[in-house]
């Protein structure tokens, strides 16, 4: 299998390299930006290719339009697609337009050497591969959009209020109620929301960002 490498940090580019040819895979091509894994992909025709979602210059998702332009120009080219965060926005929706041959796996994976391969192998045959934390937060997602469904008018005001970043002190000026009320309805929301205290998420946030994502 032949595959190429889109990743700027060369530290785990050339890390992935050794580890993919010491697994039996043909690494043709590597390169640290976008445009050079454009020009690799057309030049070499791989099995598959190896890309990050943020590259140079901007490091915002240029690996992500590449993946399309691959996917427009070479059809047959497997793509991974891979990230360091769980990004479900853009990288999942490539994957969704078509899903043949094209895999998202986060890096924690490739240390999982094995993974990494059987990933690779799946999207060159044309198969599929998300990893499982990207689908348990689309899950997540999904399971608190729908719960929206089960606020109260009052409950959907507050949340597009505290949307605008209203603290509930604000809200509750807004809204002519009690501060005890403000409470209330906050604490309904994150209930009816599923959203548990977490020192890792703020409830506040999670629940405005499942209001905008409705």
């Amino acid at each position: 299998m032949r595959v190429i490498l889109a990743e700027d940090s060369v530290i785990l580019r050339e890390g992935l390299a050794h580890l993919l040819a010491d697994a039996g895979v043909d690494v043709v091509g590597q390169t640290g930006d976008a445009e050079g894994l454009l020009e690799l992909a057309g030049a070499l025709r791989p099995d598959a290719v190896v890309v990050d979602i943020r590259m140079p210059p901007t490091h915002t998702d240029e690996g992500l339009r590449a993946a399309r332009e691959i996917r427009e120009r070479h059809p047959g080219v497997g793509i991974l697609i891979l990230s360091q965060y769980v990004e479900t926005g853009s990288a999942v929706e490539i994957i969704m337009r078509d899903p043949r041959g094209c895999g998202y796996l986060l890096k924690d994976r490739v240390a999982d050497i094995g993974e990494l391969t059987d990933a690779l192998k799946r999207v060159a045959a044309g198969e599929s591969v998300i990893d499982p934390d990207v689908v348990a937060r689309l899950i997540s997602r999904r399971r608190v959009a729908d719960a929206l469904d089960k606020l109260t008018a009052r409950e959907l005001e507050v949340l597009a209020l505290m949307a605008e970043g209203r603290s509930n002190e604000a809200i509750t000026r807004r809204l002519s109620v009690g501060g005890k009320t403000t409470e209330t309805h906050v604490r309904n929301i994150f209930t009816k929301l599923q959203l548990e205290q977490s020192l890792a998420d703020h409830r506040r946030v999670l629940a405005v960002l499942a209001y905008l994502r409705a």
